[in-house]
């Protein structure tokens, strides 16, 4: 499975297809802000490190998201790249998968119904004020297309700009779609479908 959107490219930069030199600066920023949180919420102190390690990580990013095959394409806020980082992924959905779900704590039971144009009836877990005073506020959107799980996960770095960037995510999480494909007769090429 292939997945697709159409970010607002006035509000998002992708760092999926950002190789080389282009995107790197996005790319870092996205990876240093990730690496904060994490040490923030394990109570670790960044270390001077942490820039040369956003650096290396940011270098291999590209290439990890093209192996992925488009089951994993990720943006950065364009306006400041440190401030949100959003991801969307195709996960098959295997038994232990949904296991995994069922078993989710009972702070993400309160969802509300998200619908969109391609990927019907999903649900949608904003939590602007976790209760861990050092966790990222962050929002998820999910759907269940019987055999795959896509999950468009953001992580914002700031709690007090968390509500302004609320509508921008359920924009970018409408536009997400799979792109269906289709082997063209004896030749192994294979053709991909956007559904527009």
């Amino acid at each position: 499975m292939r997945l697709t959107a159409d970010a607002d490219t006035g509000l998002w930069i992708p760092v999926t297809d950002s190789l080389g030199f282009r995107g790197r600066r996005h790319r870092k920023a996205a990876i240093r802000m990730l690496l904060g949180q994490a040490n923030t919420a394990f109570g670790a102190v960044a270390r001077p490190g942490s820039r040369f390690g956003a650096w290396v990580m940011s270098q291999a990013a590209p290439m990890l998201m093209k192996k992925a095959d488009g089951r994993v394409l990720v943006w950065t806020w364009k306006a400041d790249p440190e401030l949100v980082v959003a991801m969307v992924t195709a996960q098959a959905l295997t038994p232990d998968v949904r296991i995994a779900r069922a078993s989710m704590p009972m702070d993400y039971d309160d969802t509300e119904s998200f619908s969109t144009r391609w990927l019907g009836v999903g649900e949608k877990l904003v939590v602007p004020m976790p209760e861990s005073p050092t966790a990222p506020p962050f929002a998820t959107y999910t759907w269940d297309t019987g055999t795959h799980l896509v999950t468009l996960t953001a992580i914002c770095s700031e709690r007090e700009r968390f509500g302004t960037v609320i509508g921008a995510l359920d924009d970018l999480a409408r536009s997400i779609r799979i792109a269906d494909e289709i082997t063209g007769g004896e030749s192994p090429e294979v053709l991909r479908l956007d559904p527009a």
